[in-house]
């Protein structure tokens, strides 16, 4: 009996080609499908369906799919059988079993993402593939100032990048920090929100930076928000800093 597994994944994004299949391309979804298919020895085609699609070079603490899988496996089972073949920068965290009508993308209700900035002068060998860098001066102060702004119902045209096919720009924050870790010498930036357009993580955490540094007034996005236009937000921060931290459901 077919039964609908609902799977929470951690990977390293350094050495995939984002999360979608490819052709000719090692990705997140490639890679799940034929461990997946392996395991079941079924002549039809198993499947996944993420929550989003994260880029290449972006990492997920707390990435969810699903897909129905056609023998019965106990959830630990499901858990450690894929584990034993999937390859060292990815893994399944957590496995359950959900009812038919469960989407992993289409019933989500939010997702929080993390940016990692290393501070260092130079780029740091140990973290250039899993944080973004900004070496120039930053006042922190000024960011928590501009940190209200991002929270709340806004039109993102001005941070979406150009390759989106979404045509409404329009997304609610529910939370947005910024924080310094001192010890390991980075700002780290979390956003919760109802979904997130194509880069746009990424070019609100470059403008928010530039904010810091006294590029920008601190009170920008809200002329952001005005003026529709993704010329304005000229940087876009590295992919190796973003993760997707956790999917929200009902």
């Amino acid at each position: 009996m077919t039964k609908r597994y609902m799977i929470t994944l951690a990977y390293d994004g350094t050495n995939f080609a984002g999360f979608q299949a490819q052709p000719k391309q090692r990705t997140v979804q490639s890679v799940l499908e034929k461990a997946l298919n392996k395991m079941s020895k079924f002549d039809d085609y198993i499947t996944i369906y993420g929550s989003g699609r994260t880029d290449s070079g972006v990492h997920a603490l707390g990435q969810v799919i699903h897909f129905d899988f056609p023998h019965d496996i106990s959830p630990e089972g499901m858990l450690k059988g894929l584990n034993s073949m999937l390859p060292l920068d990815c893994e399944v965290i957590d496995c359950k079993i959900v009812s038919d009508d469960f989407h992993a993308r289409f019933t989500t209700h939010g997702k929080r993402y993390m940016y990692r900035v290393s501070r260092s002068w130079f780029t740091d060998p140990f973290k250039r593939f899993y944080t973004g860098h900004y070496k120039y001066p930053l006042d922190i102060k000024r960011i928590e100032e501009a940190m209200p702004d991002v929270v709340g119902t806004h039109d993102f045209s001005s941070f979406v990048a150009s390759g989106s096919q979404t045509r409404d720009h329009v997304r609610t924050i529910y939370e947005a920090t910024v924080r310094e870790d001192k010890e390991n010498n980075e700002v780290i930036f979390e956003f919760y929100g109802n979904g997130f357009l194509y880069n746009q993580v990424r070019i609100m955490v470059a403008t928010l930076l530039e904010i810091g540094n006294g590029k920008r007034p601190v009170h920008d996005f809200l002329r952001l928000y005005e003026v529709k236009d993704r010329n304005e937000c000229r940087e876009t921060a590295p992919a190796s800093g973003l993760y997707l931290k956790k999917v929200y459901y009902e």
